[in-house]
């Protein structure tokens, strides 16, 4: 509190070029839609912090975060959504797929397409889901997800007919 009885003076009133300042460091580092009201910053709050001081701001992270808050940013986890560059042969990729199954199928052949495209760990890690075993027996498995050398990785496959 003030001496003079009014609440705690926001850093913005002390240090009039703070936000400004601020909105320059994260302009390079902003994410998100333009569109929409959801921003965030991909720059830690602990090297906004020491970046503004070395601007001559005394601020700390916790204070970075709440002005980041006023400038409309949020924490974001990430979310999978971008395809990627495409081939430019992708589409006769499928046709020639297309054609071939097609062809098997004619010939009375069955067909069975196998995606690999996720590896695994093979050994006694923890992988998703559940089991039924016995309660309070859970299996144990290794604490680190480190690739066993000897064992490597395999590609699992989902047939589909």
């Amino acid at each position: 509190m003030r001496r003079d009885g009014g609440g705690p003076r926001p850093l913005t009133k002390r240090d009039p070029t703070l936000l400004d300042d601020l909105r320059r460091l994260v302009e390079p580092v902003t994410l998100g839609d333009p569109v929409r009201p959801l921003l965030w910053v991909s720059k830690s709050l602990d090297k906004l912090a020491v970046s503004l001081t070395a601007m001559g701001h005394s601020i700390s992270p916790n204070s970075v975060r709440k002005l980041l808050y006023e400038l409309g940013f949020s924490r974001q986890a990430n979310r999978k959504a971008e395809e990627g560059s495409r081939h430019p042969d992708r589409n006769a990729q499928f046709e020639h797929i297309n054609a071939e199954v097609v062809a098997a199928q004619a010939a009375g052949q069955p067909v069975i397409s196998v995606n690999t495209k996720k590896k695994e760990l093979i050994g006694n890690y923890r992988n998703g889901g559940t089991d039924y075993r016995p309660k309070g027996e859970p299996k144990r498995v290794k604490v680190h997800d480190f690739e066993d050398k000897n064992l490597g990785k395999v590609a699992p496959y989902g047939v589909y007919c």
